[in-house]
């Protein structure tokens, strides 16, 4: 897609969040993973980042059934934190990110080289639009910090996804977070599924989402919006809002006739520690039953 006669294209927006935030998010590849899409049926299934200048960059975006991928890559050219940053891409087209602090909120202005290829209209659209979920993305995580972990599994996508969510493997891997771990509900695209497990009263506790993707061997996707107290649904209030809107997200692929899976997970300041301790001990143990 080389272009002769450049043609530049700006998308912009406001973010109601702080400039740290808001680069965290642009640039941190737990949170790529998250937002870097155009429309509900693609994603990025895996991206890395080295955001320094001279530094280089990676992402894969497909299509969620698989019909179409492509990968998208660069080298910085410049980039100075929480203000700028600009890039070439592969086929030798330039970007320009500026970042700009206004209060409470951050505008971010990208501009790039249009290709050949695509009415210059449905370019600025597909790029608005991944801008426009990023804003959405930012937005709504309020206090949530982002956890990222990796497993390499001997077992095919297929059969680690499989085994991840049946009942009886479920218990066994999930007991590291809580010895009695289970869940109500199915795994069906927009259902809603509860996380429980006995509190001290006895009673259910817990957290409860919906399937926003379950994707056969490749994407399990998880929205919470409220806890479980005392068998009751709870959705606004103290200690409850902190959670609302945390993703919950897993994305298989094979290499190497291996399964490598990605767990990109929200949490809040009170867990971050005790989530950062306890996840790569439950994949170990995913791992084990798969290969067993």
């Amino acid at each position: 897609m080389e272009t002769t006669n450049k043609t530049s294209i700006t998308v912009q927006s406001t973010i109601n969040a702080p400039l740290e935030k808001v680069w965290d998010a642009w640039t941190q590849p737990q949170h790529i993973l998250q937002w870097n899409a155009a429309s509900e049926d693609w994603h990025t299934r895996k991206a890395e980042n080295d955001v320094r200048t001279g530094g280089k960059f990676s992402s894969r975006m497909e299509a969620k059934d698989g019909s179409f991928g492509f990968d998208f890559g660069g080298v910085y050219d410049e980039v100075i934190p929480h203000k700028l940053i600009t890039y070439t891409m592969e086929d030798g087209r330039t970007v320009r990110i500026e970042f700009q602090q206004e209060g409470d909120a951050t505008t971010v202005i990208e501009t790039f080289d249009a290709e050949n290829t695509h009415p210059i209209e449905m370019q600025r659209d597909g790029w608005q639009s991944i801008m426009n979920n990023f804003k959405s993305y930012v937005e709504q995580r309020k206090n949530l910090i982002t956890l990222h972990f990796e497993k390499r599994i001997e077992a095919q996508p297929e059969e680690v996804h499989r085994i991840m969510l049946d009942d009886e493997t479920y218990r066994d891997w999930a007991s590291l977070f809580h010895p009695d771990s289970y869940y109500k509900g199915t795994w069906e695209k927009g259902s809603e599924i509860r996380f429980l497990g006995p509190s001290e009263d006895g009673q259910d506790a817990g957290m409860i989402g919906r399937i926003r993707e379950n994707l056969m061997g490749k994407a399990i996707s998880i929205e919470h919006f409220g806890v479980i107290d005392k068998g009751q649904v709870v959705t606004n209030g103290s200690g409850v809002d902190d959670w609302v809107g945390a993703q919950e997200n897993y994305y298989l692929r094979e290499e190497n006739n291996e399964t490598i899976l990605t767990v990109v997970t929200d949490t809040n300041a009170k867990y971050e520690e005790y989530m950062r301790e306890v996840w790569p001990k439950a994949l170990d143990r995913l791992k084990e039953i798969c290969e067993a």
